[in-house]
């Protein structure tokens, strides 16, 4: 009987086993598949994106009506311009904290400042909270040499994140963008509280966006009014 329990147990383990590999290696071979086809179809439409985009236009004016397919096409273009300068100043904002964060750690004598400053600069690509996983990953890593001086990063590291987060931050992606730095926190808070991670990424230049287009409109609004604003 205990044998008999022992080999059902051994299959039944042995199958499952089996099922959860084929299943992880079928999930990782789906997100390589759809890694490189994403890259191509990007690749493809960065190749193409002049005649895609006049395409496009001779669609919109051929079939929507035109005041209405003009402020289309501006919207497009306002949309792109702004995510183009967003990108721009959230690398150079993750330069900037990275570089700080490296040197920072030098002068206090921390064990792997150049990798843990590169680490935190790319994770600093995710607005605000993002450089938080690097920290996490610095802590470890110096963990491992002496507790002391990882208990002395971490502290390093959240004055060094207060900084970035209400100074640098604001003032270096929207100043890029022209959104005012008040704007960007709140973007940043109810993005991320709507959409998490993704709706951090996203929501300052949406509302950048936003921001433009209804600028653009309350001055129109107010020319046609005949408003002295001065």
């Amino acid at each position: 009987a205990i044998k008999s329990s022992v080999e059902t147990w051994f299959m039944s383990f042995g199958k499952n086993f089996v099922n959860h590999a084929a299943n992880m290696i079928g999930s990782v071979v789906s997100g390589f598949i759809t890694f490189f086809v994403g890259l191509i179809f990007s690749i493809y439409i960065l190749s193409s994106k002049e005649k895609l985009m006049k395409q496009t236009g001779r669609l919109i004016r051929a079939w929507i009506p035109e005041k209405f397919a003009n402020y289309f096409i501006h919207v497009c273009e306002v949309c792109n311009n702004v995510f183009k300068l967003y990108v721009a100043g959230q690398a150079t904002e993750a330069i900037i904290l990275g570089t700080l964060c490296m040197i920072g750690m030098l002068i206090l004598g921390m064990p792997y400042a150049p990798m843990i400053g590169a680490l935190v600069g790319v994770t600093a690509l995710i607005p605000i909270v993002g450089a938080f996983v690097g920290c996490i990953v610095g802590f470890i890593m110096i963990l491992t040499i002496s507790p002391f001086k990882a208990l002395i990063f971490v502290v390093f590291f959240l004055v060094l994140q207060q900084i970035e987060g209400n100074m640098i931050y604001p003032k270096v992606v929207g100043s890029k963008i022209n959104l005012p730095a008040i704007w960007v926190l709140a973007a940043v808070t109810i993005g991320g509280n709507i959409g998490g991670i993704l709706g951090m990424l996203f929501s300052v230049p949406v509302t950048s966006s936003l921001y433009t287009l209804v600028k653009e409109a309350t001055k129109n609004r107010e020319k046609s009014l005949k408003i002295n604003t001065k």
